[in-house]
């Protein structure tokens, strides 16, 4: 037979109640610094949030305090939308973009939807800033035509970038070259409410539209819209009334959605 002896209960020092402690202390701010700095990403939500009042959607670069000339690429891909054409005269553009949120210079390809004197008309276009936005006659752009878009650097020396929009749906091709000097520094993914007669026109009534495949290369890395630093851009007119949301990165982070609020 075992004798079995209990050994007396060790108290706690103060040293070790105080090193206690301060493990406790270390490990709670650590785990809000990790919430800080990576809930974000886990949660698929933009790093930043503005308003605009004419832009909705994401815009990324390499730093959002200081960003580099290193956007080469953006692609993405959405569906034209039907525009409800009862409140008048009004406008809208869903683009892809390079530069223009931290400069004057902005490369963009996108369709255009809009309602003028009771009819709606469907376009496809490209502009160069400070020029004006171009037509691309070549494609008939529907309401729900499915529509890829890219902005490429192909040349750093001679400063040539690629501009393709394809209508998917009719089997439509546009691709061009141009000299372009640009900035660079970001990338979009956006719907407008165009200038019309130097003036912010009316947004239209679209409904939703969502971009997919939201892909960039910014300084030689390929990801999507969630794999840099961005900002999610509400539209809000100058009464603070908002007229588009933006919802949080979707589909592997990779798409987003935009909804109509209000015309403005």
């Amino acid at each position: 037979m075992k004798i079995l002896y209990e050994l007396p209960e060790q108290r706690p020092t103060k040293r070790g109640r105080v090193f206690t402690i301060l493990l406790i202390v270390l490990l709670d701010s650590l785990l809000v610094v990790a919430l800080i700095l990576f809930f974000p990403l886990l949660t698929g939500s933009a790093n930043r949030h503005l308003t605009s009042f004419d832009w909705a959607g994401y815009v990324v670069a390499s730093d959002l305090n200081s960003p580099q000339p290193v956007v080469t690429n953006i692609s993405a891909s959405w569906a034209v939308p039907t525009v409800n054409g009862s409140r008048g005269d009004s406008f809208s553009a869903a683009w892809i973009g390079v530069g223009g949120q931290f400069d004057d210079t902005l490369i963009q390809a996108g369709t255009e939807q809009d309602s003028t004197n009771g009819l709606e008309t469907y376009t496809a276009w490209y502009e160069l800033l400070p020029r004006g936005a171009v037509t691309i006659g070549s494609l008939s752009v529907s309401p729900g035509d499915r529509i890829t878009a890219s902005i490429s650097h192909l040349d750093p020396t001679t400063d040539t970038w690629s501009i393709g929009i394809d209508d998917v749906t009719e089997g439509q091709t546009f691709q061009k070259s141009f000299v372009y000097v640009s900035s660079m520094l970001s990338a979009e993914w956006i719907v407008e409410r165009p200038t019309v007669n130097n003036h912010v026109g009316a947004l239209a009534d679209f409904g939703e539209l969502t971009f997919t495949g939201c892909t960039a290369i910014i300084g030689g890395k390929v990801g999507t819209v969630s794999s840099f630093p961005s900002i999610e851009v509400t539209m809000n007119n100058r009464q603070g009334v908002g007229l588009i949301s933006v919802s949080p990165f979707a589909s592997q982070n990779s798409s987003f959605t935009v909804n109509y609020l209000a015309n403005g």
